[in-house]
């Protein structure tokens, strides 16, 4: 057999046995390749070392029953079996209290740690789940649809020139959106440790030594062996990292949920200075159309309990002052209980953004006008690009207008 012939062979079963390393490598994206021939898995932070820390209420969760009107009459009204108590709702202002739930995260409100911003949505607002979460995860305007997320356009604008393949993370099997950019994508991997002993196969510990036959810099068998090498040495290094921060106790315990675990991951690998910038969460479920009021208490509590033991995690270790925490969901849910004592698919809702670094915190915002809806459905009075434009520019120092493609007006924050 001729060496041209056993070369295409060799190439060739390497090539097909590739197309088989599980999703969350190929997801991995053009970022793994440009690492290789960039700086490399440093342990880098960035110069002004701040990080954030992003939540997605999956779902559409009802706002209303979240931060609650309680002394709206239409509240009331508009819900006469699903609207909370009066005496059950832990009051932050004269007006507005939070769902007894959140209970856990009542401290850092009142320690001026959170802020809540109200009305919060876009013009010409879809009630699809899967339309709605794409235009959150990639700013986009209502009617335009975009191939790329804001958190992934943030990586091509940082990344560019140094490179490092967990500058973002998603806790997760598989890589949302809002992490991927034109040219730089987030690794996402619910588990370092488990995908690090996954990369230890030896069929795939095999092909990375194995290498093939000088591919073409540019050709999809050299990108995919890059992908496969970098992707090995992020789960090293990022299991590495969690393992020396885990020696230490976290203060609070965290949910024995998957989203609980998630959580202790971030905080895991915050604590342990690991090159990461950007991390991402979701905790799902929120669809509540019948029978919400115990389906959206039990989540409440899920969300409340693990934010409030990563944040007081991060106190521990002082690195809470570097962290921001932005909590959203995709829609809010209609004003009015449908007849099966949930709701239906609405609007504006209320973010949270969490931190000891907040110079404004509190309610933000309007009240909810419950009599003046659109529909059925609250009004939007803050577009929520102001927040992203304000998270770029005024927490992690990038350039906002080139990110969303357009300016927003910030709000003042950090």
């Amino acid at each position: 057999m001729s060496t041209s012939r056993r070369s295409f062979i060799k190439q060739s079963a390497l090539a097909s046995t590739l197309l088989f390393v599980p999703d969350f490598l190929r997801g991995f994206g053009a970022s793994a390749s440009a690492a290789a021939n960039g700086t490399g898995l440093t342990g880098r932070r960035a110069a002004n070392g701040r990080r954030l820390v992003v939540i997605q209420l999956g779902g559409g969760n009802d706002g209303l029953n979240t931060v609650v009107p309680f002394t709206n009459d239409l509240y009331y009204q508009a819900r006469p079996t699903l609207a909370l108590p009066v005496r059950t709702v832990l009051p932050l202002t004269a007006d507005l209290g939070l769902n007894p739930a959140l209970s856990a995260l009542r401290p850092f409100y009142d320690r001026g740690q959170f802020a809540i911003f109200n009305n919060v949505g876009y013009p010409n607002p879809d009630r699809s789940h899967f339309r709605a979460m794409d235009i959150w995860h990639s700013a986009a305007e209502a009617e335009q649809v975009l191939a790329t997320g804001w958190l992934g356009r943030w990586l091509d604008a940082t990344c560019a020139g140094s490179p490092h393949p967990t500058a973002a993370i998603e806790l997760d099997d598989t890589l949302s959106l809002a992490l991927k950019g034109a040219n730089f994508k987030g690794l996402a991997a619910s588990n370092p440790d488990r995908l690090r002993q996954a990369l230890r196969a030896p069929l795939l510990q095999q092909l990375r030594t194995a290498a093939p036959t000088a591919p073409a810099p540019d050709s999809d068998l050299n990108y995919l062996y890059r992908t496969l090498i970098e992707t090995q040495d992020a789960a090293e290094y990022l299991t590495e990292k969690l393992g020396a921060a885990r020696r230490t106790p976290p203060p609070t315990d965290y949910p024995k949920t998957a989203f609980g675990q998630h959580l202790h991951t971030i905080a895991g690998l915050i604590n342990a200075d690991t090159d990461t910038r950007v991390y991402y969460a979701a905790l799902a479920g929120f669809d509540t159309h019948a029978r919400q009021a115990g389906v959206q208490d039990g989540l409440l509590k899920q969300f409340a309990d693990g934010t409030a033991a990563l944040l007081a995690d991060l106190a521990r270790a002082g690195t809470l002052a570097d962290t921001l925490v932005l909590v959203f969901s995709e829609f809010g849910r209609r004003v009015a209980q449908n007849a099966s004592n949930g709701t239906d698919h609405g609007t504006a809702n209320n973010v949270f953004i969490l931190g000891s670094a907040l110079k404004v915190a509190g309610i933000r915002g309007e009240l909810p006008n419950l009599a003046d809806l659109d529909g059925g459905d609250l009004r939007h009075r803050l577009d929520f690009r102001q927040l992203y434009a304000t998270v770029l520019r005024d927490w992690l120092g990038a350039d906002d207008k080139l990110i969303l493609g357009r300016n927003f007006e910030r709000v003042p924050l950090v």
